[in-house]
C-alpha cells in the first residue's frame, strides 16, 4: 500500500517534470518572435526578470513565503543560479563562437548525461531500459538536426564555442541531478534563483552590451512569453520533478523539447515537414516509451 503511494506521487512529481518539456517546446518560436535585435544577456535579464514576478504571484497569493524562496542553504543558492545564469551564459558564449546547428548537437547532450549522472545518486537505480532509451532518443534528435551533415565539419576554430556547448551540458545535468541530492528544499527558491539570475544578466548586459529596446507589441508579448513559460514555469516545474519524481525518464523525455520545436516552427511557416523530422519523432517516442516501460 505505501509502496504504491510513493510510487503514485513519483509518477505525478515526473508528469509535473514532464511539463517543462513541453514549454521548452515553445523557445524557438517565442525567441524568434523576439527579434535579432535584443543582445543576449537583456534578452536573458529580461525573460528571467519576467520570470521572477510571475513566480512572485505564489508569494502574493499566500501559496508560498519568502522563507521558502529566499531562506534557503548556500549549496541551494549555489546549485541553483550556477545551474541557471551558469547554463545560459555559458550558452550565449557558444552560440556566438560556433555555428548554432554544431552548438546544439554537443548542448543537447544533457539529458543523455541526466540519465548516466543518475547513477550515482543515493538510493536510484539506472537500467538498461533508461540507458537504451536515452541513447534511442540522442540518436534521433541527432537525426533531427542533421547529424551527418554536420559532424563532418567540426573545425578547430569553433573550439571554444564548442567546449562552451560542453560545459553548458555538464552544468544542467549536473544541476538536474544534484537537485535531488536538496528535495528538502522547496521548488519556491526558483523564485530566489530568478531573482539573482536576473541581477546578474542585467550586470553583465550593463558591462558588455548596449541596451535595445522593443520595436513593437509582438516583441514585448512575446519576452512575457519567454519568462512565462520556458524560462518561468519550466524551471519551477523541473526542479519539482528531478526532486521527486523519475530523473532518468525526464533525462529521455527531455529530447521531446527539440522535437515539439521543430514541429511548432513548421506549423508557423518556417519549415517543412521531411524525412528526417519523422525519423526523429519515432526514435525520441520509442526512446521515451522503452524508458518508461517497467522492468518485471
Amino acid at each position: 500500500m505505501l509502496q504504491n503511494q510513493r510510487a503514485g506521487k513519483t509518477n505525478a512529481a515526473t508528469m509535473i517534470g514532464s511539463i517543462s518539456v513541453i514549454l521548452w517546446g515553445t523557445l524557438a518560436v517565442l525567441t524568434k518572435l523576439t527579434g535579432d535585435q535584443f543582445p543576449p544577456f537583456q534578452l536573458l535579464a529580461m525573460t528571467f526578470t519576467v520570470a521572477t514576478l510571475i513566480l512572485s504571484g505564489k508569494l502574493l497569493s499566500g501559496r508560498a513565503d519568502l522563507r521558502s524562496a529566499f531562506k534557503i542553504p548556500f549549496s541551494a543558492w549555489l546549485l541553483g543560479v550556477g545551474g541557471l545564469f551558469g547554463f545560459h551564459a555559458l550558452y550565449f558564449v557558444a552560440l556566438q563562437n560556433a555555428p548554432a546547428v554544431e552548438a546544439g548537437l554537443i548542448a543537447y547532450i544533457w539529458p543523455l548525461l541526466i540519465v548516466l549522472f543518475s547513477a550515482f545518486l543515493p538510493g536510484e537505480m539506472i537500467s538498461k531500459r533508461h540507458i537504451s532509451g536515452a541513447f534511442i532518443a540522442l540518436a534521433g534528435y541527432w537525426v533531427l538536426l542533421g547529424w551527418g551533415t554536420t559532424a563532418g565539419n567540426l573545425q578547430w576554430e569553433y573550439m571554444v564555442g564548442y567546449m562552451a556547448a560542453a560545459g553548458c551540458a555538464l552544468i544542467w545535468s549536473s544541476y538536474s541531478v544534484l537537485s535531488r541530492l536538496i528535495k528538502s528544499t522547496s521548488s519556491d527558491a526558483v523564485i530566489g534563483y530568478c531573482a539573482l539570475t536576473s541581477v546578474l544578466g542585467w550586470l553583465s548586459h550593463f558591462l558588455w552590451e548596449t541596451t535595445a529596446v522593443p520595436a513593437n507589441l509582438t516583441q514585448v508579448i512575446a519576452v512575457i512569453g519567454l519568462g512565462l513559460g520556458p524560462v518561468g514555469i519550466a524551471f519551477y516545474t523541473w526542479d519539482f520533478g528531478v526532486k521527486h519524481g523519475n530523473v532518468q525518464l525526464l533525462g529521455v523525455l527531455a529530447y521531446g523539447a527539440p522535437l515539439i520545436s521543430t514541429l511548432l516552427l513548421i506549423v508557423f511557416g518556417e519549415g517543412t515537414l521531411a524525412a528526417n523530422i519523422v525519423v526523429a519523432a519515432l526514435a525520441i517516442a520509442g526512446g521515451s516509451l522503452i524508458a518508461a516501460k517497467r522492468t518485471a
